[in-house]
């Protein structure tokens, strides 16, 4: 027979191989200002999320991510979705302006006609009263600060000016001053337009950085055929979700050790069980910090829904072989509990074997076979549940066997040598 709990040492040496060099690669996070450690998503830094598709099918995310850095972003990671779409997430971009002020509205019409420039400083230098030409409609209500009217669309006309009004000779200096400033700062026709036509979903970004950026995208990668998302989360959001992944973490395991301290009647049942899963997450919070150390692998809303149900496994697991531990207990009174403890792992080895076999090999599937976007959330399973069922075998029960033994030898029941104390003769 195999025994389990007299080989503790090895397997607490391999748990402990497994757990520190993720621990460091944590640790160096928060030391390097995240140039190392875990590397978060924009769930939890704050950034742009966006996911577009090309005309072009042959656009492949290395290419997309050239272009971004091209842009000025280079921190953008890129994944290809269903459909050909591609999801781009960097932090650098912000929110989007704020809409334009409707006020400066006449201002891209001033720029746009050659001549309503030319014929403003022309007006303000000659004599008042300059009558305007013939293809100049003088439209009310649009005036450019000296008292020059001037159409709020761009004219047909070659001639089209606009013309002065008798006032301008009173002031022809801030006339022709205060013309070109808006102009030069004209909205929407200082920068190229951005071809929307065909696209699905929201409307391409044509003002801020995200216009810019979209420009950019298409100048170099063609047009952009549909945008499926454009969706931001702001630093107080995203401090939000960081304190409610924690919370989750801590009030599940908090209500796991109740539960177990209540079910097997033990206190040292539920802390053993929740070392195991303390074990667990380390295992896999440190793997993804290596991953995220050498491979910029980040994690976001998903990494926390696997921590959470790698618990629960991980867990169940133990639950199955405590409880066999608690039925031997009350068959074999009076034998030790390490020997009892060692007969229920073996017992219950083939089920914790088989169950947990069956979910690593459809897990693998998904890794393999089920795209991009979920990789790393399947690959996040696949590793919490294998640390899992080594932990509920290899790790909760020799701890238990451990604090048993320390607890009788404390009370002073049971001998160094593991053997009951003998009473002397009174």
């Amino acid at each position: 027979m195999f025994d389990v709990i007299g080989k503790r040492r090895w397997f607490f040496l391999i748990s402990a191989i497994a757990t520190i060099p993720g621990l460091i690669f944590i640790l160096l996070g928060p030391i390097t200002n995240g140039a190392a450690g875990l590397q978060f998503s924009i769930d939890y830094t704050g950034g742009t999320n966006w996911e577009i598709r090309f005309e072009d099918a042959t656009v492949d995310g290395d290419r997309i991510k050239t272009a971004l850095a091209n842009q000025g972003v280079t921190d953008a990671t890129v994944i290809a979705t269903s459909g050909g779409f591609y999801e781009i997430r960097s932090r650098q971009v912000a929110l989007p302006p704020p809409a334009a002020s409707p006020s400066p509205s006449i201002a891209p019409s001033a720029a746009a006609s050659p001549g309503a420039s030319a014929s403003a400083s022309a007006g303000a230098s000659a004599s008042a009263g300059a009558s305007a030409s013939p293809g100049a409609s003088a439209s009310p209500g649009a005036k450019i600060p000296g008292g020059l009217s001037a159409s709020p669309g761009p004219s047909s006309s070659p001639g089209a000016s606009a013309s002065a009004a008798p006032s301008a000779s009173a002031s022809p200096a801030p006339s022709a001053a205060g013309s070109p400033a808006p102009s030069a700062s004209a909205g929407p026709s200082a920068s190229p337009a951005i071809g929307t036509g065909g696209t699905s979903g929201p409307q391409l970004p044509t003002t801020g950085k995200f216009g810019e950026i979209a420009t950019g995208l298409q100048k170099e990668l063609g047009p952009i055929a549909a945008q499926r998302t454009l969706s931001t989360v702001g630093p107080v959001i995203s401090a939000e979700l960081t304190q409610q992944a924690a919370l989750l973490i801590v009030l599940g395991s908090i209500g796991i050790l109740i539960w177990m301290t209540i079910r097997f009647r033990d206190f040292r049942f539920g802390a053993t069980a929740l070392v195991a899963l303390v074990h667990d997450v380390l295992v896999l919070v440190g793997t993804f910090a290596i991953l995220g150390t050498f491979f910029r692998v980040q994690i976001d809303a998903l990494f926390v829904t696997a921590v959470l149900t790698v618990i629960g496994f991980s867990v169940h697991d133990t639950i199955v072989v405590f409880d066999r531990v608690r039925e031997n207990r009350a068959r074999h009174i009076g034998e030790p509990f390490d020997r009892i403890v060692n007969h229920s792992v073996l017992q219950t080895f083939g089920r914790s074997i088989n169950t947990s076999l069956t979910v690593v090999i459809t897990l693998t599937a998904l890794l393999l076979f089920g795209g991009a976007a979920t990789s790393y959330f399947v690959l996040a399973l696949l590793i919490g549940i294998v640390s899992g069922t080594y932990s509920s075998i290899f790790n909760a029960s020799p701890l238990l066997v451990v604090w048993h033994n320390w607890d009788d030898r404390r009370r002073g029941r049971v001998a160094a040598t593991g053997r009951p104390a003998r009473r002397s003769a009174s």
